[in-house]
């Protein structure tokens, strides 16, 4: 296989849609990218085929796929914490074709981080994961980054002191959303779905992000975050990990590397800042 390669992957009775990018035939390691969100296989400005390319391009062997029910594939999507199956079915077929292939590294953007986490302390293949602004929504979660960082941000921009200046700036509206803000803040903390697969002390009664820690906790392997600075989705997981004492102890885990990207948002929208992703994956990756 010398270029880029659709294939089926079977799951159950549906059959999945991928893209194999083959790199180099001798290469061990390569880099299953997970699929987050509403999208599929291409991804929010073409991301994920041109990080597929980039990685071919240096040799690294990579895959792009979509879920059941997303994209090409058939079947229904029932959420990120259900896709346990289809990955381990894309893993398995990307090996195939790629027999060369002994181990992989799993690539996850926002709640396909969050999917990977579930899965990857169960397939020993799995060599390293590469998780881009994991997604830890709670309602109380996103209310404590609302007033922690858009309500307090409001005060130094220009726009919103112009509106005040002239008269068109909205008191009532906006009082309104940092009392609802403020009131779902001081709830106890609520779990997050319920994950129909059997994970352990993932599938526990614990929030989301909490289920998330015990994922990562239970993966020996290295993982590489990348997080944005411009992102409310990358503030929330911040505020979580920094709340949760599991969470600091494994982000100090010489085994955990970080990039932090402070002008990016969530999903890398600029060319420049889509080739440093794919710069710091690809160099973590042959580190690897």
């Amino acid at each position: 296989m010398n270029a880029e390669t659709p294939i089926l992957i079977s799951v159950e009775d549906d059959a999945l849609v991928g893209i194999v990018h083959p790199g180099v035939q001798r290469a061990k390691t390569g880099v299953v990218i997970v699929v987050g969100g509403p999208q599929y296989r291409v991804g929010s400005h073409r991301q994920f085929l041109l990080l597929a390319r980039d990685l071919a391009a240096a040799g690294i062997p990579a895959l792009r796929f979509d879920y059941r029910g997303m994209g090409d594939s058939d079947g229904d999507f029932t959420g990120f914490e259900t896709v346990n199956h289809d990955i381990r079915a894309a893993i398995d077929a990307f090996m195939d074709v790629m027999p060369g292939l002994e181990r992989v590294v799993l690539w996850g953007l926002c709640d396909a981080a969050s999917a990977i986490l579930f899965y990857a302390h169960g397939d020993p293949r799995v060599a390293g994961l590469a998780l881009l602004n994991p997604w830890v929504r709670t309602n109380e979660g996103l209310a404590r980054a609302r007033i922690k960082h858009y309500y307090t941000a409001r005060l130094f921009e220009r726009e919103f002191w112009a509106k005040l200046a002239t008269g068109k700036f909205d008191f009532l509206g906006s009082i309104r959303g940092l009392a609802a803000n403020a009131t779902s803040a001081l709830k106890p903390k609520s779990r997050g779905p319920e994950d129909n697969s059997s994970q352990g002390d993932t599938a526990s009664e614990l929030p989301l992000p909490e289920r998330m820690a015990a994922g990562l906790d239970a993966y020996p392997g290295p993982a590489l975050f990348i997080i944005s600075g411009n992102d409310l989705t990358a503030r929330e997981f911040e505020d979580a990990a920094k709340s949760s004492p599991r969470w600091r102890k494994i982000l100090a885990a010489p085994r955990i590397t970080r990039r932090n990207f402070p002008q990016a948002d969530h999903t890398f929208s600029r060319r420049d800042w889509r080739d440093q992703v794919a710069r710091w994956t690809r160099e973590w990756v042959e580190g690897l």
